[in-house]
């Protein structure tokens, strides 16, 4: 590009983005609206430019006030740029100034357009003067001076326009070229270019006439028409038009076969050929003709799915432009995932982009004989006509005469089961115009210009349609639930769907149904996908096979615990490995495509891989160094926890009192606590419940328990109300069973919180009491004084706000022994709203401000979000309805920032109550319907209820009676089936809805 033969050195392009060189060295230009500027005046071919016209041009409508002078100020730079030694030059100026106006004067060969242009008009000369080979070579080269998108980093509506005006030239040129090339008979070299020119400018019609007329000239009648049907799907649905009747004529002279249309006769090659010189006497021997290769292996005739991912594959491997060099696509996955299948199915249906024939290689990557690559090279070699006794010894000079002989052809290149990027580098071709598929279960991500294909198992419906291609349309259909039942089981694997398909297939006898049972144990699963020679845990086994003994020992033990994924803390533990080490390792096992990465810093196993690495894990580690790895992540996770809670509960005694053995994560805010919460949620709980199951008598549940516990801020967040459930009766069950009274205290503790979030009032309190009696025997501090404030709670949620009194002068007795100002402060706030149940505004109001300055005073922010929310609860009460709205506000944006979904929902129904008090419905109904929200996403009755109650009454104020009743009666059912006493409220309420008024009725306490 940067020439020597222009005045001063200088040239400019603008077919591509907007650059300028000096003696070849690159100027900088500046800023996108300097490059503009410049850009314009290439344009204009040394006309003069007004200031006017620039500013239009650069700025448009939307010039800023001082345009002018910064227009002034951007030529002066690129006068700087372009002309450093001004002052001392003699020769004319380049940049100059006319009139009021700007020119640039350039030399005649400076800027690309110009020698495009005239490259073009050489073109069309020679062509006009019957040399069709030497126009087309022509414009193949000013085509060539195209470097991207025109005017690239120019900005502005004059940008735009030529950007369009440069792209269309360009388009004309290349449908021109496409043309020349059809009249000399390259109707074969053409049509992969045209394929990916048509998928480009989908809807061109000239250059989709080309396409057909390219095709039908190739013997390929039937994919001509189908050329024309999808253009005119595509003009209908775009455009709303017909083809035009150029395109409809070129479709009905295909239908009737015109001869006409018959590609003409090859011209003579060469200058001397189109100079008018002789072309070689009929009897001189033409040029030996080499074979074409047609080694692929037969696709399979039931392949089904992979749509999607086949259509990119071809558009990957039609990318064959000098300037993307060769393709070469690399498939990884999985064993089972269906590589191959997958390759010599794309390899097959992309034969028309590589009239020259297809190469094929097994390397056996994953086998103790791999292929050697120079071995290859020698097949390779004979395939392509070489005499064995003439091929090179050495494995340099086989790869550069293998790139020599395909450097004119155009040949695809399948490559299946690579072992990594140095087997496949010497196989690859050298020459655009040919192009690579490689299959390997490594990510080959160090395989120089490969575009990686990280292929997954099929979609549900892509593995139950092969299901029923092998095992028979008829049965699926029959049995759809229980087909589905069987893909899910197989993982959606394609080698473990086809497998088990097969078995049916070959037995009559057997339904679809019967084969789920078989299926649903672990124990045997994989057993159970084994037909002839083929079974998935072999193909496994040979991945297995390729580890070193560090990362196979990583392999089996990370498949020990039950959670989903698993993180890399959490896996250094589990493997006794520094952080790095395991990361190191684990990605080690992504590159060998036996665990997925799903997500930065996440590890999972595919089902099938993780039986399979759970069987190598029963036959290579003890059952002590099983238990030591689960224990080590149980502490991880437990050490974690209880770094979580410190910062989620600011005072509280409960992390003080966590037996903890090891590290895990620290956190520098409760909202990264929480969320690390919600994020670890489904593998905590599993490995409670994995703990649970496996505790025998002597065996240590208490860190499960301990772990229920330090994992209360995540019950706040109502992301995992079921999981909590569950995981809690399982560690009482197995602590009941073991007599494990520790356990025990902490599985009711966190069970009552389970119920009292349900409003199952009757059966929390079972539990709180309880625990409380545990608690005294055993002498235990770890919940003390957080089951005596949840005792005080529940009754009170009972409306039995005297002994809710006794409860919480309880545990204001033993925070104040222990020392525990948060909890004194955690006792006045909840206290305040017993004391406005007997009537007592003023006690409420004096104990919810003063548990308020206590945790201001001490700094929780989870404790003074709580207070606050206590306080405006008392506040509008009494009437002090704005006091009360700037309390929740405040406690509303910290409980959505810390995720905490619950109390999310609480604030939202209090502050609706607020408005409705304040008579500003429209803003009641807002925040009511933000509590709906909220509690349904969370799966929360009692929530939802709270919110249905005050919607109905903010609808209710608005005039709306009909969604108001309808609001109220939806509460009431939800109400009466959790036995909670603000049923009779809400009945009270549906009574009075007919009545036009203000809205009425008891809030309704939470």
């Amino acid at each position: 590009m940067a020439g020597q033969g222009v005045e001063g050195g200088l040239r400019f392009a603008v077919l591509g983005p907007v650059r300028a060189w000096r003696h070849g060295q690159e100027l900088d230009l500046g800023t996108p609206l300097q490059r503009s500027i410049l850009g314009m005046l290439l344009l204009k071919e040394g006309r003069a430019v007004t200031p006017t016209e620039m500013i239009d041009a650069i700025w448009g409508e939307e010039s800023p006030p001082r345009a002018l002078g910064a227009l002034r100020t951007y030529v002066s730079r690129l006068r700087t740029v372009l002309e450093p030694d001004r002052p001392a030059r003699s020769r004319p100026e380049l940049l100059t100034s006319v009139g009021k106006g700007y020119a640039l004067r350039l030399a005649a060969d400076a800027l690309d357009l110009t020698r495009f242009e005239r490259g073009i008009a050489a073109a069309e000369s020679a062509r006009k003067s019957g040399r069709p080979r030497e126009a087309a070579e022509k414009m193949r080269a000013a085509l060539a001076l195209f470097e991207g998108e025109p005017l690239a980093g120019a900005v502005g509506p004059y940008a735009e326009h030529q950007r369009d005006r440069l792209v269309e030239r360009r388009l004309g040129v290349v449908e021109a070229l496409m043309d020349v090339d059809l009249e000399l008979g390259d109707h074969a070299a053409v049509v992969a270019e045209l394929i990916a020119l048509t998928a480009d400018h989908p809807l061109r019609e000239r250059l989709r006439a080309q396409l057909m007329l390219a095709y039908y000239r190739c013997g390929r009648q039937g994919d001509a028409l189908n050329v024309f049907t999808e253009t005119r799907e595509a003009l209908i649905d775009e455009l709303g038009v017909e083809p035009g009747p150029e395109l409809t004529a070129l479709h009905q002279r295909i239908l009737a076969a015109d001869p006409t249309l018959a590609a003409p006769a090859a011209p003579a090659h060469g200058a001397a050929a189109e100079a008018g010189q002789d072309a070689p006497e009929p009897d001189e021997e033409p040029a030996p003709e080499l074979p074409r290769p047609a080694q692929l292996p037969a696709a399979v005739n039931d392949f089904t799915g992979r749509k999607e991912v086949a259509g990119r594959l071809r558009s990957l491997l039609s990318a064959q432009s000098s300037a993307e060099g060769v393709p070469v696509v690399a498939i990884c996955g999985i064993g089972g995932v269906g590589k191959t299948t997958l390759a010599v199915h794309v390899a097959h249906a992309t034969g028309d982009l590589f009239p020259g024939g297809q190469l094929y290689a097994d390397l056996r990557g994953y086998t103790d004989e791999a292929a050697d690559p120079t071995s290859v090279l020698g097949s390779f070699l004979r395939a392509l006509g070489i005499p064995a006794d003439v091929i090179p010894e050495s494995p340099a000079d086989r790869s550069a005469l293998y790139r020599s002989i395909l450097a004119d052809r155009r040949i695809l290149v399948l490559l299946d089961n690579a072992r990594d990027a140095s087997q496949v580098s010497p196989l690859l071709p050298g020459s655009p115009g040919c192009a690579a598929i490689v299959t390997s279960r490594s990510k080959l991500a160090d395989l120089p210009s490969a575009r990686l294909v990280d292929l997954d198992v099929m979609e549900p419906d892509e593995a139950l349609s092969l299901f029923a291609a092998v095992a028979g349309p008829e049965r699926v259909a029959a049995e759809h639930g229980a087909a589905m039942d069987v893909v899910a089981a197989c993982g959606f694997l394609p080698l473990a769907v086809r497998i088990v398909a097969a078995r049916l297939a070959a037995r009559p006898s057997w339904t679809v149904a019967s084969l789920v049972p078989r299926l649903a144990d672990e124990q045997r699963r994989l057993d159970e996908m084994r037909v002839g020679n083929l079974a998935v845990e072999a193909t496994f086994a040979l991945g297995y096979g390729q580890l070193d003994q560090t990362q196979q020992r990583a392999f089996r033990l990370l498949s020990l615990p039950n959670g989903p994924d698993i993180s890399i803390g959490a896996a250094a533990a589990l493997l006794s490995m520094t952080a790095i080490e395991a990361e190191d390792v684990l990605e080690s096992l992504v590159d060998a495509s036996l665990v997925e990465a799903p997500a930065p810093g996440r590890y999972r196993f595919h089902d099938l891989l993780k039986l399979f690495a759970r069987r190598e894990l029963d036959r290579a580690e003890r059952q002590q160094a099983r238990t030591l790895a689960l224990r080590r992540l149980l502490g991880f996770y437990l050490a974690s926890t209880q770094s979580a809670h410190r910062l989620a509960y600011e005072g509280s005694m409960i992390s003080d009192n966590l037996v903890v053995v090891g590290s895990g994560r620290t956190f520098g805010t409760a909202d990264e606590a929480v969320a690390w919460l919600i994020v670890e949620g489904d593998a905590l709980f599993a490995t409670i419940n994995q703990a649970a199951a496996s505790a025998r008598a002597g065996e240590q549940l208490l860190p499960a328990g301990d772990l229920l516990v330090a994992m209360e801020p995540l019950l706040e967040s109502g992301t995992h109300t079921r999981e909590f459930d569950h995981g809690t009766r399982a560690v009482l069950a197995t602590a009941l069973r073991l007599g494990d009274r520790g356990s025990e205290l902490r599985a009711r503790y966190v069970l009552g919180r389970v119920l009292f979030a349900g409003n199952r009032l009757p059966e929390a309190e079972e539990q709180f009491t309880r625990v409380h009696e545990l608690s005294a025997t055993r002498g235990e501090k770890i919940v003390t004084g957080e089951v005596l404030n949840a005792l005080a709670v529940v009754v009170g949620r009972q409306r039995r706000h005297t002994e809710a009194l006794a409860w919480f002068e309880a545990a204001m007795r033993w925070y104040r022994e222990n020392g525990v100002p948060a909890g004194e402060a955690l006792v006045l706030s909840y206290s305040a709203r017993d004391h406005l149940g007997l009537g007592r505004p003023e006690d409420a109001i004096a104990a919810a401000e003063k548990g308020l300055a206590i945790f201001t005073e001490i700094g929780s922010g989870a404790g003074t979000a709580r207070a606050r929310y206590h306080l405006g609860i008392v506040l509008s009460r009494v009437g002090r309805l704005t006091e009360a709205v700037h309390h929740h506000a405040e406690c509303l944006a910290f409980f959505r920032a810390g995720k905490q979904r619950v109390w999310e929902q609480r604030v939202c129904s209090r502050l609706a109550e607020t408005f409705i008090a304040a008579e500003r419905y429209e803003d009641a109904v807002r925040h009511a319907e933000q509590a709906l929200v909220v509690s349904r996403e969370i799966g929360h009755p009692y929530g939802e209820a709270l919110s249905l109650t005050v919607l109905g009454r903010a609808l209710k104020g608005l005039g709306s009676a009909a969604r108001s009743a309808e609001c109220l009666r939806g509460a009431l059912a939800i109400f009466t089936r959790l036995g909670a006493p603000e049923a009779g409220d809400v009945r009270s309420l549906l009574d009075s809805v007919p009545v036009a008024g203000k809205a009425g009725g008891k809030v309704v306490e939470s």
